[in-house]
């Protein structure tokens, strides 16, 4: 969206002798569109603030429409993304943020229970797309060269689509059903998924299939490891090994006490699934303190209050049979040092969650495609590898991984193929300037804080794999959604045209806002003193030409 200025003036019926004191005013009001903070924190590019214009009218599917434009997995994301749009929300200053994920996966459930589906694509372009992966970045990719009009088939290796969605986040976060649901609507309308089909040779693939690009959108599947001595080497596992295997119905032999290096979100899943399959302990070790974890506070707070015990500032050294040997640390410069104190915890296992490495060796042959130290692939801003028509994204390019941020990636690939397939390069519009909480005129400031989700009692939730967390009732998200301020952009709030004391402004009609008329505005700014959204802004009055004044 352009920066929008709109110099509306009503010249109709004004005659000479038309009231108000206009040419001396030296400001000037014009609506603008400023960005809200929301889209602009949004990793997958959602236009939050115009879906949930539509929720708040209770015009569900037309906000699920708006939402799905962007991101085809929003009962997805409404679980599992760590939502930066509410950590950029402006209403936090005020009362609370709105709970944009609860929505989220409301219009996302209720997609799901009635059955939408993805509008029909008319028109074919006749290219055609190999996707290899089927996680996030994958899917996101192929549904949105689809909407483009392309043809996108997707090879997976694995058994199920879906990625690390299926086999790196648990069912009590993400219920399979949910995303089963998700990824057939995209199948539905026409993406073709092949598992258990490993890509070894892409260059072959994309002849034999006479593919005109490829998108490689693998993840990141093998866990990092480090060498810990070890009497009994069968005890210690990877945290994303153990996540598939429980995933696939087997049951990992932990013993009572198990116990987890690192400190990231995988951690605590896998601290937490360990509990669920009858350890009676589960403890995290990690070297750093809790500022410096890597894993979001929630699920910090959510692994203790279901009983996993996190030693904050420890090493491990080695494992023995019953027990692990840890040294403590100190930090000295914001780094963690070795102490020399060492200390015995028990426990029967270990499960390494050190991060996670993707496997790129099929990748090396080809010409052109570059890696970085850390192994993740080298990528242009279009995306695009080395090797021309090849691109690559998500957990394999430098990035934050997460499931947003991929399926992101997925929707830019989608973009900047179909310009590469149209041999143009793809350029985004830049945004709007963002709006913050000090340019708005929250002159009401009515506190509503936002509605809770209901949870699992964590004394039940530790017994199984049931989804912890419910969804918000439709009386509860509408409420939610109401609670946007929708900073920066119109509402038709009507307070500009109540306050202005020279009638100078015009509403329009529903959904067309308003407009002034400058031959009565004297400049006062009371409108723009009004408008709670700042979707009014001064402006410095032009200059007029010596001869229009005479």
């Amino acid at each position: 969206m352009a920066f929008l200025k709109t110099d509306l003036t009503d010249k109709t019926d004004l005659g000479e002798h038309a009231a108000g004191t206009g040419p001396a005013r030296h400001k000037r009001p014009v609506y603008v569109d400023f960005f809200p903070p929301c889209n602009n924190a949004c990793p997958a590019g959602e236009d939050i603030q115009a879906w949930l214009a539509l929720a708040q009218d209770g015009r569900h599917r037309e906000a699920w429409l708006k939402l799905t434009e962007d991101n085809p997995m929003p009962a997805i994301h409404g679980r599992v993304c760590y939502h930066p749009c509410e950590t950029s929300c402006n209403r936090g200053q005020i009362d609370e943020t709105v709970s944009i994920h609860a929505i989220e996966r409301f219009l996302g459930d209720l997609a799901n229970e009635e059955g939408w589906s993805f509008p029909k694509i008319k028109r074919k372009s006749g290219n055609r797309v190999l996707i290899i992966g089927a996680g996030p970045s994958g899917l996101s990719a192929a549904y949105h060269l689809t909407r483009l009009g392309h043809d996108a088939e997707i090879f997976e290796a694995g058994p199920v689509a879906g990625g690390m969605m299926n086999f790196g986040i648990p069912a009590y976060r993400l219920p399979r059903n949910i995303l089963h649901a998700e990824i057939e609507r995209i199948e539905k309308m026409g993406v073709r998924i092949r598992l258990n089909h490993k890509v070894t040779d892409i260059l072959a693939e994309k002849k034999d299939g006479d593919f005109d690009a490829v998108f490689i959108a693998i993840g990141a599947h093998i866990g990092k490891k480090t060498h810990i001595p070890a009497r009994d080497a069968g005890k210690i596992l990877d945290a994303v090994s153990f996540l598939e295997e429980v995933e696939l119905g087997k049951k990992p032999r932990l013993g009572r006490r198990v116990a987890i290096y690192g400190g990231g979100n995988t951690a605590m899943d896998a601290a937490r699934t360990a509990k669920r399959l009858g350890a009676e302990e589960a403890l995290i070790i990690y070297r750093r303190d809790r500022e410096h974890m890597p894993a979001h506070d929630f699920e910090a707070d959510e692994a203790l209050t279901e009983g996993i015990k996190i030693h904050w500032l420890r090493t491990i050294k080695n494992l023995e049979s019953t027990s692990v040997t840890v040294e403590r640390m100190e930090i000295e410069d914001g780094r963690p040092v070795p102490t020399g104190d060492f200390e015995t915890l028990e426990a029967d296992s270990l499960i390494l969650a050190l991060g996670q490495e993707t496997e790129t060796e099929f990748l090396k042959g080809i010409d052109g495609i570059d890696f970085k130290g850390d192994g993740t692939v080298v990528v242009d801003n279009q995306m695009m590898t080395g090797h021309p028509g090849i691109f690559a994204g998500g957990d394999m390019v430098p990035s934050e991984r997460t499931v947003t941020v991929a399926t992101g990636h997925g929707k830019k690939a989608a973009r900047t193929i179909d310009a590469w397939l149209k041999q143009v390069t793809y350029e985004k519009r830049p945004n709007n300037p963002p709006v913050t909480i000090d340019q708005l005129h929250v002159w009401y400031r009515t506190s509503a804080d936002a509605r809770q989700q209901d949870r699992i009692e964590p004394e039940v939730a530790v017994t199984g794999f049931e989804e912890i967390v419910a969804g918000l009732t439709e009386e509860e998200a509408r409420y939610e959604a109401q609670r946007c301020l929708s900073c920066g952009n119109c509402f038709e709030c009507d307070g500009c045209l109540a306050a202005c004391p020279e009638d100078a402004v015009i509403k329009l009609g529903r959904g067309k806002r308003y407009r002034f008329n400058y031959n009565r505005c004297t400049g006062c700014e009371v409108c723009y003193e009004q408008c709670p959204c700042h979707a009014i802004d001064m402006i410095p009055e032009p200059e007029r030409d010596s001869n229009e004044a005479r």
